[in-house]
């Protein structure tokens, strides 16, 4: 019995092979992004059928997941007029991205074009929350506490470009040259910068060194002929300008300085034939179309001009210079009313020009509408006083005579004082809120044009970094006066102010 129940409990060894665990084989989960880089192909080919047919792939493979090809879909769905469908779809890559700005603003987009515009503006809110930690710059800020690159210096400045923070780009710029003083970019960058706020000692100083390690730098050449230009070098300045023209030949900007080059030298049927070349390459581009008016308006081409003024008014319709221009234009083409009322319309934009209302005040005042004219006429004296204490501007010397004039004829005496400020040597070196601030630049003087008096008190002034980063606007042109009350005295010639691009 006992050897029974040993034998009862005898165990067997089991074999080595049959210990070992059976491999199963792991389930394959879809790649959710695997075939975006088709998708995208198709969609910047405008290939929108065999988009749509790689995005029904995807999305039956990734079970409806797969964000960007939802995202897509959503906006072929826009393009074809399907907005409804759109925005559902949208909605759905903002649930699966809720802290995606760009799904919400999409979402938005949505909204406004069914016309429900409150939800819109409630939804761009939002995204306008999402979109207030800028996660580029803060990133580029670590990877050069990381290592000092460049590249990052580069992308650094255009994000602060891009806000429109001029003073934080050019400080990331400043280190970006002390880093790498011998990179043509950066120098150039800075140059522009500082050329854009009137710095015009640096500027010329990093475009000089840009020339230095670069002398082909075509940026550089362009922009230091434009200071040049602006200085009334014209020669000088047609001289870098022929550099250029070799190296870039179809620049909007180039041939709109040399354009105005010619305008200053008071070769205009050259600047008109330059100016239209600038046009055809930049059509839309509404400083070319204004100095195309200003030369046509220069040679009493009335017409011409009024069409080139009215193409720049509908690309600029907040500046108020260009109304005052096209009011002159309609003046000579005997259009009296629509030459009030673009009068009206520059007296509204325009709160700081008083060459504005002095020619408004003598087109009434040769109307016969004398309290019309007193009313403009004391909004100048109002806007010279304003200048006088605000400003280092000297006013145009045709511009007082013809003011004198006009408040002698209406009776009001010669009270209007027209000092002009001391020079301040500094004044060149001025901050970007005092450039904004101030509403003119010191005219360079006027020429003769059918006896009116061609006068350069008003001013624009701003800087347009075009594709070539050299598009500079940086002085005002030579502005027409309506005829004057009086016709004792003949305008004398100077030279003619430019307007650059």
């Amino acid at each position: 019995m006992a050897e029974e129940k040993l034998s009862t409990r005898t165990q067997f060894p089991v074999s080595a092979e049959s210990q070992k665990p059976v491999l199963k084989k792991a389930p394959e989960f879809p790649i959710l992004e695997k075939q975006n880089w088709l998708i995208h192909l198709y969609y910047i080919q405008k290939d929108y059928e065999a988009c749509k047919a790689v995005i029904k792939e995807q999305l039956q493979e990734t079970h409806g997941l797969c964000e960007y090809a939802i995202y897509v879909q959503a906006l072929i769905f826009r393009l074809e007029g399907n907005i409804q469908e759109s925005l559902r779809l949208f909605q759905m890559c903002a649930f699966l991205s809720p802290q995606c700005a760009d799904n919400l603003k999409q979402v938005a987009r949505s909204l406004f074009l069914l016309g429900k515009h409150k939800a819109a503006i409630e939804v761009y809110n939002e995204a306008a929350k999402l979109n207030q930690k800028d996660w580029a710059q803060d990133q580029l800020h670590n990877a050069l506490h990381l290592n000092r690159h460049d590249l990052t210096y580069i992308m650094l400045g255009k994000i602060f470009l891009l806000k429109g923070d001029l003073d934080k780009a050019i400080e990331i710029y400043k280190k970006a040259v002390e880093f790498s003083p011998e990179n043509t970019e950066l120098l150039t960058t800075l140059g522009l910068l500082y050329l854009q706020l009137g710095i015009y000692q640096k500027a010329f100083e990093h475009l000089g060194n840009t020339l230095t390690y670069d002398p082909t730098n075509y940026k550089a050449i362009l922009a230091a002929g434009s200071m040049m230009q602006t200085h009334g070098d014209f020669d000088v300045a047609l001289t870098k300008y022929k550099v250029v023209a070799c190296a870039v030949t179809e620049s909007p900007p180039l041939w709109n300085n040399i354009g105005m080059c010619f305008f200053g030298k008071k070769k205009y049927v050259a600047a008109i034939s330059c100016l239209k070349r600038a046009n055809y390459l930049a059509p839309l581009d509404w400083k070319i179309l204004y100095n195309l008016g200003l030369v046509h308006l220069t040679m009493q081409q009335y017409a011409s001009a009024f069409h080139f003024l009215s193409a720049a008014i509908n690309f600029q319709p907040k500046m108020g210079e260009l109304y005052m221009l096209l009011a002159v234009a309609l003046t000579n083409l005997e259009d009296t009313e629509n030459a009030k009322r673009a009068y009206e319309e520059a007296v509204r934009l325009d709160k700081c020009n008083p060459l504005v209302n002095l020619n408004y005040a003598v087109l009434l005042y040769n109307q016969g509408e004398k309290r019309d004219a007193l009313a403009q006429y004391q909004e100048m004296e109002k806007k010279v006083n304003l200048l006088k204490y605000s400003s280092s501007l000297e006013f145009d010397p045709e511009m007082v005579e013809v003011a004198q004039k006009l408040g002698a004829a209406l009776q009001v005496g010669e009270a209007l004082v027209w000092t002009k400020p001391v020079k301040d040597p500094k004044s060149k070196q001025q901050t970007a809120s005092t450039s904004k601030a101030a509403c003119f630049q010191q005219p360079l003087g006027s020429n003769q044009a059918l006896g009116q008096a061609m006068s350069s008190a008003a001013a624009y002034r701003k800087l347009s970094s075009g594709a070539g980063g050299t598009s500079q606007l940086t002085k005002p042109p030579s502005l027409p006066l309506e005829p004057e009350p009086t016709v004792e005295a003949q305008p004398t010639e100077a030279s003619a102010q430019t307007r650059e691009k």
